[in-house]
C-alpha cells in the first residue's frame, strides 16, 4: 500500500487527483496540503495549510502553480518524500534547478509535462517527425483559467522537435504588424497559446515541407484523461533509475 499525499489539493487538478487516489488500489490517501484551502474537506481528509502533514505519506503529487512549486519540492525533498509534479513552467533551466536540488537521491522526482498518455504520444510522433520536414510550429489551446503561457505540453514538444531539428528552414517574408501576431519563439519554434473558455487542453504541432505539411493534434476534453498517467506516476516514481525524471515517456516504454 502505498502512502500518498496531494499538495494543492483545492485546485480543479489536486482535487480530482486526491478523489483518484483515494478510490485506486494500491494506495492510502494520507494527506492533503493546501495553504489557500486549509480547513475544507476533500475525499473525506481535512486540507492542511501545514506542509509538514506529509510527514507519514511516501509520495506527494504537486498540482500547484509555477511561483510556489520549487519553495514545496525543497520540502518534499527535505523530508524524503518521492514527488510527482504536474505543475507547469518546467524549462531546461527549472529542471537544471531541480536536478541541482535532488542531488543524487532517494528519493527520486518525477516531473510531467502532460499526463495525458495521448499527449505523450502526440510529443513522441511530433519528435519523430521533426528530421523529415523543415520546420514545425504550434498551437496549443487551453481554458481560460490556465496560470501560464505557453503551456508545459507546448515548452516541452517545441525543445524535443529542436533537439531532433535544430535547424528551422523557413523563407517568412511577414513583418508582423502586431507585436506577437508570429507567436513567441520557444527553442527556435513559434507557440501560438489561445485561451477560451469552454476548453480543456488541445495542441496542434504543424510541420512543413516541400509540398506538403503534417499536422499531429491531440485533444483532451476531460481532466479524467490525465488521472490514468497520475496512478502511473505514483506506482512507478520510487523505482526511477534517476533521481530526476521528466516526462512519462520511459514508464510507457517510448
Amino acid at each position: 500500500m502505498t502512502k500518498v499525499a496531494v499538495s494543492g489539493a483545492g485546485g480543479r487538478m489536486g482535487r480530482l487527483v486526491a478523489e483518484t487516489v483515494a478510490n485506486a488500489a494500491g494506495f492510502e490517501l494520507t494527506a492533503l496540503f493546501d495553504p489557500n484551502e486549509a480547513g475544507k474537506t476533500i475525499a473525506d481528509i481535512e486540507v492542511s495549510g501545514t506542509p509538514e502533514v506529509v510527514v507519514d505519506a511516501e509520495v506527494v503529487v504537486e498540482f500547484t502553480r509555477p511561483d510556489v512549486v520549487m519553495d514545496n519540492l525543497r520540502t518534499w525533498r527535505a523530508l524524503g518524500k518521492h514527488a510527482v509534479v504536474g505543475t507547469s513552467g518546467f524549462d531546461a533551466d527549472r529542471v537544471a534547478e531541480v536536478e541541482e536540488l535532488w542531488g543524487d537521491g532517494p528519493p527520486n522526482c518525477l516531473i510531467v509535462p502532460n499526463f495525458s498518455i495521448g499527449a505523450v504520444v502526440m510529443m513522441r510522433l511530433a519528435e519523430l517527425a521533426a528530421p523529415h520536414f523543415d520546420a514545425a510550429e504550434i498551437i496549443e489551446l487551453h481554458h481560460d483559467r490556465k496560470v501560464d503561457a505557453p503551456s508545459g505540453t507546448a515548452a516541452a514538444t517545441a525543445e524535443r522537435i529542436a533537439a531532433k531539428a535544430p535547424d528551422q528552414r523557413r523563407e517568412v517574408q511577414s513583418r508582423e504588424l502586431t507585436a506577437g501576431a508570429r507567436g513567441a519563439m520557444v527553442a527556435g519554434i513559434p507557440v501560438h497559446s489561445i485561451r477560451l473558455p469552454g476548453l480543456v487542453a488541445h495542441q496542434e504541432v504543424l510541420f512543413g515541407g516541400l509540398g506538403e505539411t503534417l499536422s499531429i493534434r491531440h485533444d483532451t476534453t476531460d481532466r479524467q484523461a490525465f488521472m490514468p498517467g497520475v496512478v502511473l506516476g505514483i506506482r512507478k516514481v520510487a523505482d526511477l533509475p534517476s533521481p530526476v525524471t521528466v516526462g512519462l515517456d520511459a514508464l510507457l516504454g517510448l
